[in-house]
């Protein structure tokens, strides 16, 4: 990997997911249940291709990778239900910082909402136990984004697709690709046309979205 920046490495690694079949459910867990650190390259989904593909670019040799993996997926790389990062701002908000939010520098057509992560709309919670995480979102609206927007991703970029939900940030993740002179989105995708790990041109996916946020591992 001497000689290439991280999203390089992180952009070359992940081709070697593309067509590996969807799977979502893949890690072990949960209320009444010990976590496992899992390392499943048979099935992903769109967060678990993320973990693996950061973990992989990081590391030279299975013993590092499993060490990279706990520190990716867990906050303090301590493997446990409540510290995964179940929220893609995890990976920016929880120790040790997996990326950073560049989002406010991609666009200047930014928006900043205060959410509540965690909180469902009939006020229980999506992960059972971690309690109301109050949290900053910065995204770019789908509308807003154009050429410039483009010229501001780089090879390597994780992105999530916002999520207007209150108590969620991003409804998907995946990552910036570029290649025969053009963006795509490698994402891990759940679509019944794909069922499979796929390139999408960027613009033309995320155009009806509602928007991206946008972070950078370095």
């Amino acid at each position: 990997y001497k000689g290439e920046n991280h999203g390089e490495v992180i952009s070359r690694v992940s081709s070697a997911f593309l067509g590996t079949p969807y799977q979502a459910n893949t890690l072990i867990g949960g209320p009444g249940t010990p976590e496992v650190l899992v390392a499943n390259f048979n099935g992903v989904d769109c967060f678990t291709l993320a973990d693996y593909v950061e973990a992989l670019a990081r590391s030279d040799n299975q013993k590092s990778f499993l060490h990279n993996l706990a520190r990716t997926r867990y906050a303090a790389g301590k493997v446990s239900y409540l510290s995964r990062r179940h929220f893609f701002s995890d990976w920016f908000a929880a120790a040790p910082r997996n990326a950073r939010d560049v989002t406010p520098y991609i666009s200047p057509d930014y928006i900043v909402v205060d959410k509540q992560l965690n909180h469902k709309p009939d006020g229980g919670e999506y992960i059972p136990g971690l309690g109301i995480h109050p949290r900053k979102i910065n995204y770019i609206p789908g509308r807003a984004i154009n050429q410039q927007v483009m010229n501001h991703l780089k090879n390597g970029d994780y992105i999530g697709v916002y999520s207007p939900l209150d108590g969620l940030d991003v409804s998907h993740v995946g990552i910036v690709v570029r290649h025969d002179e053009q963006v795509w989105f490698r994402n891990a995708s759940s679509l019944a046309a794909n069922r499979k790990v796929v390139d999408t041109p960027f613009m033309e996916y995320m155009h009806s979205r509602p928007g991206i946020v946008v972070l950078r591992a370095e």
